[in-house]
């Protein structure tokens, strides 16, 4: 008989500030690799990246093999998808797009059992440790942790109802898409977006309500730390072995 796992990322949130990275290769050993280097979280993304469930479980085993908690970011705001990760051991989802308080209250929706929510029930699933976990469903809602994403001009008008969704732990601003929907696609260093996404993480702080972002530009990663982000990212996978490579190639060709 084993626990129910417990979710650091969740018991840190809000207490203390988290520094992670988006998991996009499809690559667990990758993963698992970056995974010890030292930060906090590592999020597994099915959105942008060729990832798909059987994936999610080798990077969820990579992940808690380094010892740190795992974020899933599904692809999109559905009641099957979200059933799947949740079924397989993922307890913290970025849900992705989520424009108003009405798909917010969906979201959580779909990560609790009735007659709280509308997730389909399973005691047996890898999550329940095959049912080998006293107590499972208790245990699960306890720990699970969910978080909104914030992408569009409108959401942000919104975002204190979104944010004041019961069962919402915290909103995730995504300067890409959000620069996008204010005509500055490619841009989110416009001075508009920046305006834009400081004005939300200003509200989100005078309701007490933890915030996260990603960003690939270091000044902004550091601006944004300083001011308290509770967690947040730079950038991707993708994006380290890049950066590195180009360093790579420039130095060894003089």
């Amino acid at each position: 008989m084993t626990e129910h796992p417990r979710n650091l990322f969740k018991q840190r949130l809000g207490r203390q500030q988290q520094i992670g990275f988006f998991a996009t290769f499809g690559s667990p050993a990758l993963t698992e690799m970056l995974a010890a280097c030292g930060f906090d979280w590592v999020l597994v993304d099915t959105e942008h990246s060729p990832i798909e469930l059987p994936d999610v479980i080798d990077h969820l085993r990579a992940i808690g093999g380094a010892g740190l908690p795992a974020l899933v970011r599904p692809a999109w705001n559905d009641m099957v998808t979200i059933k799947r990760l949740l079924d397989q051991g993922a307890q913290t989802l970025l849900i992705p797009y989520v424009e108003n308080a009405e798909e917010a209250r969906a979201a959580v929706a779909h990560t609790r059992f009735p007659p709280k929510g509308v997730r389909g029930v399973s005691g047996a699933s890898r999550a329940a440790n095959y049912g080998l976990t006293p107590g499972y469903f208790a245990a699960a809602e306890a720990e699970l942790c969910v978080i909104v994403q914030i992408e569009s001009a409108g959401a942000l008008a919104q975002i204190e109802a979104i944010a004041a969704v019961d069962g919402v732990d915290a909103v995730f601003i995504g300067p890409s898409d959000l620069a996008a929907s204010m005509g500055h696609i490619g841009n989110p260093q416009h001075p508009d977006v920046q305006a834009a996404i400081d004005d939300g993480f200003r509200r989100l702080k005078a309701m007490g309500k933890p915030a996260g972002y990603l960003t690939g530009n270091e000044d902004e990663f550091r601006r944004r730390l300083a001011e308290g982000v509770d967690f947040i990212s730079f950038a991707t996978d993708a994006v380290f072995i890049r950066n590195a490579t180009l360093g790579l190639v420039k130095r060894l060709r003089g």
